[in-house]
């Protein structure tokens, strides 16, 4: 049984930055209910968290188990494998990991943002797409470009 319930499935710009032409991917907000790992009695985890090496701390519970928040929500692609040494429920390099209290909070620009700079991972960041008949070029904020040429 896992840990995780599907939130929502968004596309993004596969490599972070939207252009003519790039390439999607789909995102998936895996949501971890307050009541995982929870030190409130009776929530089954007297002995401890388990999920404590990978998620952010855990959240006390009223006396049915229920927080108003996720403990938290992790973000991830379908290529991201699920069940490491460590944990099966510890997802392989996920994008972005927030707390339940982080997501409830984060705007949707800001969100976007954070999720868009995890898919770049360590690249520039695309300032400008220039484009004339027949061409198309990608300039980054280092300096770089590279033809984009579209049919």
């Amino acid at each position: 049984m896992s840990i995780y319930a599907t939130l929502w499935r968004l596309k993004f710009p596969k490599h972070g930055d939207d252009f003519f032409g790039c390439e999607w991917i789909e995102v998936i907000a895996q949501g971890v209910p307050g009541h995982i790992g929870s030190p409130t009695p009776a929530c089954g985890y007297e002995d401890g968290d388990p999920y404590g090496e990978f998620l952010p701390p855990p959240l006390l519970t009223d006396e049915e188990g229920e927080h108003d928040l996720m403990r938290a929500v992790v973000f991830v692609t379908e290529n991201r494998l699920k069940g490491t040494v460590r944990s099966p429920q510890e997802y392989v390099n996920p994008l972005l990991v927030l707390s339940g209290e982080e997501y409830a909070r984060i705007s949707l620009e800001a969100l976007h943002g954070r999720i868009c700079d995890a898919l770049r991972g360590g690249r520039p960041r695309l300032v400008a797409h220039l484009s004339g008949p027949g061409r198309s070029k990608l300039v980054y904020e280092d300096g770089t470009s590279r033809d984009n040429d579209v049919e």
